[in-house]
């Protein structure tokens, strides 16, 4: 099934739990889960033991569960069942926990869900394959900020990417933040998230795709050619690229720099380097 067909199937069948009265979480409001009409960012979070077990068992997408590290109880049985379907578990304090349920009952767990389901990077080959392009795959290297994410998948789709690759660990995820800030291309931009960046490129590499590097001490972005398949690697915010990733680029770019100000936003300076391959291919 493609990514289009997987997405638009889950919209429809959320709007169909809605008129029959069911919250955004699959759930109405209860001891167990709240949701508030006007946060938009509360809709996406399942509060509760029973109300986050009964949503694992009913397959619903969820992007990562937040559990108190001090609890016992069910919350192992939790713990169990995301792991099987390979959720994101983040130990949290339960100040934390307070915080995001804005005073709602918790009892130690919050599931967050997701906006889209993620894909496989050989679906997003897959798409640049049936387009008869060459792929053009944004690598993201812990984006952690979901405003940053949501605005780098937004010029990843208006500059023609296939694709973004995110990392399971130290990253934002698509929740509704991110989908809020990527005005809607989350939607159309299909994800993949992995659980090895380094393993990621490797695929790539073996599918032909040449993998370029954002780093201050790269050669001037203008002088490279990026007619061919592309995966382009942006760093996170604050550290910029991991070693390793560093190391297994092709290329290594970077920006002119001309004010006192020696760095950018990581989505600004992504966007800069993703029009430039959309300007490659249009000449």
């Amino acid at each position: 099934m493609s990514f289009d067909n997987r997405y638009n199937g889950k919209k429809n069948f959320d709007k169909k739990r809605q008129k029959k009265g069911y919250g955004a979480s699959g759930f109405g409001k209860t001891a167990d889960s709240y949701h508030s009409s006007d946060d938009a960012e509360d809709k996406s979070l399942i509060l509760g033991r029973n109300p986050v077990i009964e949503s694992l068992k009913a397959g619903k997408l969820i992007d990562s569960i937040y559990i108190n590290s001090e609890a016992g109880g069910s919350i192992s049985v939790i713990c169990s069942m995301a792991r099987e379907q390979g959720i994101v578990i983040k130990k949290v304090s339960e100040q934390k926990l307070n915080k995001m349920a804005n005073g709602a009952s918790h009892q130690g767990v919050i599931a967050m869900t997701a906006c889209a389901e993620y894909v496989e990077i050989q679906d997003i080959l897959d798409i640049a394959n049936k387009k008869n392009e060459p792929p053009f795959i944004i690598i993201c290297d812990e984006i952690e900020d979901p405003h940053n994410l949501g605005a780098i998948i937004r010029t990843a789709e208006a500059s023609g990417a296939h694709g973004v690759i995110i990392p399971k660990r130290r990253s934002a995820s698509i929740n509704h933040t991110v989908f809020k800030t990527s005005a809607g291309a989350a939607a159309w931009v299909p994800v993949a998230r992995v659980s090895n960046l380094s393993q990621a490129v490797d695929t790539l590499k073996e599918n032909g795709v040449w993998i370029y590097g954002t780093d201050s001490s790269g050669e001037d972005y203008k002088s490279v050619s990026f007619d061919g398949a592309v995966g382009l690697v942006i760093g996170s915010e604050g550290f910029g690229m991991s070693r390793l990733l560093k190391e297994k680029c092709d290329f290594l770019l970077r920006l002119p720099m001309v004010g006192k100000i020696t760095s950018l936003n990581a989505s600004v300076a992504g966007g800069i380097f993703m029009y430039e391959v959309l300007r490659s291919r249009m000449v």
